[in-house]
């Protein structure tokens, strides 16, 4: 079994608790809006890392991140952009499975009808309104057997 930790939306803060939450991933997806080179540093100690642009990440050091990412991990198709709104017009290739994305600070697990598993980690960096302060992870055993949960870690 496979797991991976899902973030976004650090804006610069790689609090402890998610920090704590990684720990033991064999992956971690960063969906963007990470706020500076450090967050990505912070995680790499903790497993390989996978991540794209946020709308937000617009200083020198994010010049080099791609705005979608594919990648599979056991043997399951991911698609990694920032802003769900921007999968119509990106780059999705067909068979993906599972689609991870940022933005909206709001945590969601959902799964189309299509099968396509849609999740969103939420915010782990500084609180934005009342929104809850969450990381998920990704629990991948087969090619056609996984899941996702969100975790609170406020």
């Amino acid at each position: 079994m496979l797991r991976i930790g899902l973030i976004s939306d650090t804006h610069g803060l790689l609090r402890r608790e998610a920090q704590r939450f990684l720990r033991g991933c064999d992956h971690i997806i960063h969906a963007g809006d990470i706020g500076n080179a450090g967050v990505l540093d912070q995680l790499a100690e903790i497993a390989s890392v996978t991540a794209v642009r946020g709308n937000n990440d617009n200083a020198a050091w994010a010049a080099a991140l791609p705005p979608t990412r594919s990648l599979a991990l056991g043997g399951v198709p991911i698609f990694v952009l920032h802003d769900l709104n921007d999968l119509e017009n990106s780059a999705c290739p067909s068979g993906v499975r599972i689609v991870v994305c940022g933005h909206s600070h709001k945590p969601q697990v959902v799964r189309k009808p299509s099968g396509v598993l849609v999740v969103n980690p939420g915010s782990a960096g500084p609180r934005r309104f009342k929104l809850p302060v969450t990381c998920a992870e990704l629990m991948i055993s087969g090619e056609n057997d996984f899941l996702a949960q969100v975790a609170h870690l406020l």
